[in-house]
């Protein structure tokens, strides 16, 4: 098991999770700033770090996240000071107060509910400020009615509001840019699982299309031994028609599913930048994966939207994975896309040891295959007919190009089969 994964085991644990958000609030709590003269009230990290936490690993309780990390807080304060000798009296004055800040800001999030706010940028950080300055001003507060100090004038409170508003929509932004990457992480994964289940389900259509005709060839050939009274033929005829047409039936149920997952995309539209980058970053991985030091470059003269980011990632991503392939220990990939008013092309170029030209007509034929495993073992080689299938159906053409060192394949898809439908 690897480090990250032992490491995401104990953050979904929910008691290791507090224990995690305690310590590591504790620790960055003593990266602080003391704003006011002779008083031991702090701006410090901690508070950042503990909003933080709560937002990107979110407790099953906050109220008991909040209670315990503000306990460990003041222990950990409190030990600190007992260690330069200060008084066990005196180093609780100081320091339980902090007890107030950390615990209302828990209770104000458990009181709103801080889940229905995540998506509220805005409304987010407004809360955040006013737990905030509640909670500091309660520490601040209680802090000073222990040691008799002086209540904040005009300039500390400025001072107070002014480092709450920096410090809440400081980590709103954070939390922000953390989700959105998560976001299109997730976003790009699934792309990818549509991509190849679209191909399949394409794949399986056509192979449904020739069970029809081998079913429709059957049953014709039931009715001719039929006819020429040959029961026993005849009979084992129509048994292979009934079988192959059970058959088609669970393939259409498989195709069902297929076709529904597929279609059901929280994202209607895509930016031609946006894939490519998903296609780069997946083959990137893929070429590390397989034990080649390949680059990938790309090449986008104009940007457009299209609905078509299913069948597109999964035609771009056949490509750029056999160009990888292609390349015998070093090389380059390179995709291009180039746009006109009626067509998209899309060429993906690679320095690997291409084929020879009399093989440029078959490749798309399915069982065509240039790779072979360790046993020598041939692929199945249907990977670019699925690709063939895939520009078919989008009214596209394809065409393969050898060049001395590598192979140019592009694609051609219609304008019209690229917008977003209206």
């Amino acid at each position: 098991m690897n480090t990250k994964s032992i490491w995401r085991q104990c953050i979904q644990s929910e008691t290791a999770r507090i224990a995690f958000i305690a310590i590591l609030t504790a620790l960055t709590g003593e990266l602080k700033i003391m704003p006011f003269a002779e008083e031991t009230f702090r701006f410090a990290l901690g508070g950042i770090m503990f909003f933080l936490l709560i937002l990107i690993y979110p407790p099953a309780s906050i109220l008991r996240t909040g209670f315990i990390t503000a306990t460990t807080v003041v222990l950990f304060r409190v030990t600190g000071e007992l260690l330069v000798g200060v008084e066990l009296l005196e180093a609780l004055r100081m320091h339980v107060p902090v007890f107030l800040f950390y615990f209302i800001s828990a209770l104000g999030w458990h009181i709103v509910g801080l889940e229905k706010y995540k998506s509220f940028s805005l409304s987010l950080g407004a809360l955040a400020f006013l737990f905030e300055v509640v909670s500091n001003t309660s520490e601040h507060a209680l802090r000073n009615w222990w040691m008799n100090g002086p209540m904040l004038g005009l300039k500390e409170w400025g001072i107070l509001v002014g480092v709450a508003l920096l410090r809440s929509f400081f980590t709103v932004g954070l939390y922000s840019s953390v989700a959105l990457s998560k976001e299109k992480q997730r976003n790009g994964e699934m792309l990818g699982v549509g991509s190849e289940l679209y191909a399949e389900a394409l794949y399986l259509q056509k192979s449904m299309n020739h069970m029809e005709q081998i079913m429709a060839s059957s049953h014709e050939l039931y009715r001719k031994l039929k006819k020429e009274n040959i029961p026993d033929l005849s009979t084992q005829a129509l048994q292979i028609t009934q079988e192959i047409h059970e058959v088609k039936k669970d393939s259409q149920r498989i195709l069902a599913g297929l076709s529904k997952w597929t279609s059901r995309q929280n994202i209607t539209t895509f930016y031609l930048s946006d894939l490519l980058e998903i296609v780069v970053s997946a083959n990137e991985k893929y070429s590390e994966m397989i034990g080649r030091n390949c680059t990938i470059e790309t090449s986008l003269k104009n940007d457009l939207q299209t609905d078509q980011h299913v069948p597109l990632l999964a035609v771009l991503n056949n490509l750029t994975s056999n160009s990888v392939e292609a390349i015998d220990k070093q090389g380059q990939v390179t995709i291009e896309v180039d746009s006109g008013t009626k067509w998209v092309r899309f060429c993906v170029k690679d320095t690997g040891k291409g084929i020879p030209p009399e093989h440029e007509e078959i490749i798309f034929e399915p069982g065509y295959t240039t790779k072979f495993n360790e046993q020598g073992v041939a692929a199945t080689g249907i990977g670019l007919s699925h690709v063939l299938a895939i520009v078919e159906a989008m009214q596209g053409e394809i065409n393969v190009e050898s060049i001395k060192n590598g192979l140019i394949i592009c694609v051609k898809i219609p304008m019209e089969s690229m917008m977003k439908e209206t």
